[in-house]
Formats: C-alpha cells, structure tokens, sequence
C-alpha cells in the first residue's frame, strides 16, 4: 500500500457513492414515512399509497443501510492506512561538485602516439599494462581471443 487513499479513485468512488445512497435511502424513507403517516391520519389513505409506500421505505432502508456500511469501510480503510508504517523518505546528499573536479586534476593521462586509442596515468603506466593482458585472457570481451574466434 505504497498508494496515499487520497490518491485512489476507488476509495474516492466508495465515499461518494456510500453518500449517495445514504443520502437517496434517508430521503426516499423519510418522504415515504411522511405521506403515509399525513394520508392515513386524514383518513383518505389509498391502498397505492399504503402499500407502495412500505416497499418504498424497504428499499431506501437498504439504501441507507449499504450506504453506512460503506461510509464504515470507508473509515476503516483510512485507520488502516494511518495505522500502516510509512517508509522513510530516501536522504540524498547535495553532490559536491568540487571534490570530482580536484580528481581530475590529479590524474594526468599520457598519450602514446602508437597506441592512440589507450590512455594510462603516469605511475600506473606499466602495472595496467599486465593487468589488462590478465584481466583479458580468455575473457569473452578481449581483443585477442575476438581475433581468435572464426565464425562460420
């Protein structure tokens, strides 16, 4: 549960559309209540208004009742989320952009006019010589065993 809820549409559908239906289910009951009480102590209650009422206020009893039990998940699912241990935000350091330019200065690169193509520090020149013919024997990258291999 990386996602915040009040970044997903589904929860955001769950709320509303629990307060729709708790909305509708109150209004139709509270409508349907206030006829049928008015028209029977009248005494010009019909049998439409009687009985369609009572189905009426069945149906917005359900309404009202899905509508709470979603606004309860809807609840739920936010303690949930408050009760879930975050990750801790990742703290990158600022780049210090004058130690890499002090490296640079202190490696100097010696250009061997036979060998264009390779560069070596000075104190290094003659050990990364055996190290690269080491490192390259049999290596599936090397000059030399490419040059070895015929393909057919």
């Amino acid at each position: 549960m990386n996602k915040s809820l009040t970044r997903s549409i589904g929860f955001w559908l769950l709320l509303v559309l629990s307060l729709a239906s708790a909305g509708v289910g109150g209004w139709l009951i509270a409508g349907q209540i206030g006829t049928m009480t008015s028209t029977l102590l009248d005494g010009t209650a019909t049998g439409i208004e009687v009985y369609v009422g009572q189905s009426l206020v069945v149906v917005g009893a359900a309404l009202l009742g899905a509508g709470v039990i979603g606004l309860l998940i809807a609840i739920a699912l936010t303690a949930v989320q408050a009760l879930m241990p975050s990750t801790a935000p990742v703290v990158v350091e600022p780049i210090d952009w004058t130690a890499e330019s002090d490296a640079a200065g202190e490696a100097e690169t010696v250009v061997d006019p036979a060998n264009a193509h390779s560069t070596a520090r000075v104190s290094d020149a003659g050990e990364s010589a055996d190290e690269t013919d080491e490192a390259q024997n049999g290596s599936s990258g090397s000059t030399a065993t490419a040059t070895k291999i015929s393909v057919k």
